[in-house]
């Protein structure tokens, strides 16, 4: 049993005579219950559900600050290489787009570890592109015993790893990992990762739940908005952090929400999301799922990102580089995509605390 099999379920249902039939009534009773119900969450996600924005916000607000308090936890990406063997539509590193391609060394891991830690910050991300024989599971975990020298958690977004591979790096330092299933419809999924390991669905979707099974201590999830309708692709990623949440509950469940960005690729979204159709995905996922934490990234504009903030946002990075070596390095790489948000740590910090909010470096230690 895996979420496959709960995808399996509920792939084919039509959502859309749901949301035809979702009234007024039926709006004003789910925003006054406590704990709703896989219906319900679905009827948040309909078009009846864009005229209670504000009754919806007022409640994600008060839930957040139950759950997790007036705090915004910063970290930043650290990429360490974009070497790539897949060929994903949507993505700078596809194997097939001409980019500047590095990986790096030990020595330039530390530079960029060192111009990320004078910021203060305490948590990073790695990234690299898909390429097992470039960037193998043992650089990964040499790379990680190295970060920790000045950072207190080290997550992770690298290709999917098999159970004893997430034992090595969880071992070696790595406390949480991202792994986005980009998008759950299966047939669109094959459409846009034309070859490579990526394509198989199965083995990414499992990813998650391999780690979980190894005890890591954070997962977070998540779509790439505007490869599919938005409304499905938010309910299946909803099901999914549930179905993660209450097989592992000892495992902190996180959803991010990235959006299509411009890339080297000529692939355009095909669905379009706007501004208020990511508010309402945010809402309605908080209201289904209180206890699930939201990052917000860089892919977002400045004061979309501060206006986020109170609504159930308790993840943002800050001073975002995408490309390899992009924090220190004379000569970087090409990006993964274009950000939106370039402001500084500094810039963020003081963003954070001008809407009333506490802006964390630090709230996770291993002992």
């Amino acid at each position: 049993m895996s979420f496959y099999h709960v995808y399996q379920t509920i792939r084919d249902d039509d959502f859309y005579p749901m949301h035809d039939q979702t009234s007024e009534k039926d709006m004003m009773t789910i925003l006054h219950k406590n704990i709703l119900t896989e219906d319900d969450f679905l009827r948040l996600l309909s078009p009846m559900a864009e005229m209670y924005l504000e009754q919806a916000a007022q409640k994600a607000h008060a839930l957040s600050l139950q759950y997790f308090g007036k705090t915004v936890l910063l970290y930043t990406p650290m990429y360490l290489a974009n070497y790539c063997v897949n060929r994903c539509v949507y993505c700078s590193f596809n194997t097939q787009n001409v980019i500047e391609r590095r990986q790096l060394t030990y020595n330039e891991i530390e530079e960029e570890a060192k111009a990320i830690a004078s910021t203060g910050l305490k948590h990073i991300l790695i990234l690299t592109g898909e390429c097992r024989k470039t960037t193998p599971v043992a650089y990964i975990v040499n790379a990680v015993k190295r970060l920790k020298k000045y950072f207190d958690s080290v997550g992770m977004e690298i290709y999917p790893l098999t159970e004893e591979e997430y034992k090595t790096v969880i071992n070696a330092g790595v406390d949480s990992l991202t792994v986005y299933q980009e998008v759950y419809d299966e047939t669109i999924y094959d459409n846009v990762h034309l070859s490579g390991p990526k394509k198989d669905y199965k083995y990414r979707l499992d990813a998650p739940e391999r780690a979980c099974r190894q005890k890591i201590r954070s997962v977070n999830i998540g779509p790439l908005l505007g490869l599919n309708d938005w409304r499905k692709e938010i309910f299946f990623t909803g099901m999914h952090a549930k179905y993660l949440q209450k097989k592992y509950p000892d495992v902190d469940i996180s959803i991010s929400l990235p959006r299509i960005k411009p890339h080297a690729g000529t692939y355009e979204a095909r669905y379009d999301v706007n501004d208020q159709d990511l508010v309402q995905a945010l809402m309605a996922l908080k209201l289904f799922l209180p206890r699930v934490g939201i990052t917000i990234s860089t892919r977002e504009a400045p004061d979309f990102r501060d206006n986020l903030i109170p609504l159930g946002v308790v993840k943002m990075s800050a001073g975002v580089s995408t490309e390899v070596g992009g924090h220190a390095l004379e000569h970087g790489s090409d990006s993964q995509f274009e950000i939106s948000d370039p402001r500084n740590v500094n810039m963020i910090k003081h963003a954070i605390l001008k809407k009333g909010y506490q802006p964390v470096f630090k709230d996770w230690m291993p002992f």
